[in-house]
């Protein structure tokens, strides 16, 4: 392959836009071993909440596909590739791509820190309420001038 042609796909890769209207392959080898990759998006996208067995399996195929994505580079940028062979290992960049974006838009590594998020809100809030039920609002203070117990009144 010609060095202008390694560049030309090279460029393809990291524009920014590659994976607009790019599809998912159906199958891919990953670690050799073939995975049916559109299939796994799909399954995972229409889910509405991902479980933590599911969550881990999500991102190790990440991890994977990540580890594919750069070797597949790395073959092209080494450009001992025929100009097809190069086009082939872009476009199923590419389409890791357009898969590892719908993967990570899941959000799952967030859900955990979302609900910990929540519950310590609530615990706040809770504290909040029981501290002014009690006459407490400064935390700790106890019940001060014009606090509770009349304040400065004679």
């Amino acid at each position: 392959m010609q060095e202008y042609e390694r560049k030309r796909l090279l460029e393809r890769i990291e524009r920014e836009g590659a994976t607009v209207g790019a599809t998912i392959p159906e199958t891919i080898e990953v670690q050799g071993e073939t995975v049916d990759l559109r299939e796994f998006v799909f399954e995972v996208k229409r889910r509405e909440t991902v479980s933590a067995g599911e969550r881990e399996r999500v991102e190790r195929a990440n991890r994977n596909l990540r580890r594919e994505r750069l070797q597949r580079r790395q073959r092209v940028e080494d450009g001992d590739i025929t100009p097809e062979e190069g086009e082939r290992l872009v476009e199923s960049i590419v389409g890791i791509d357009r898969a590892l974006n719908a993967l990570e838009s899941l959000g799952t590594t967030d859900i955990e820190a979302e609900e910990r998020a929540k519950e310590t809100a609530d615990r706040k809030r809770w504290v909040r309420f029981l501290q002014q039920a009690l006459g407490n609002d400064d935390a700790g203070r106890g019940p001060g001038p014009g606090r509770g117990r009349g304040g400065d009144r004679p």
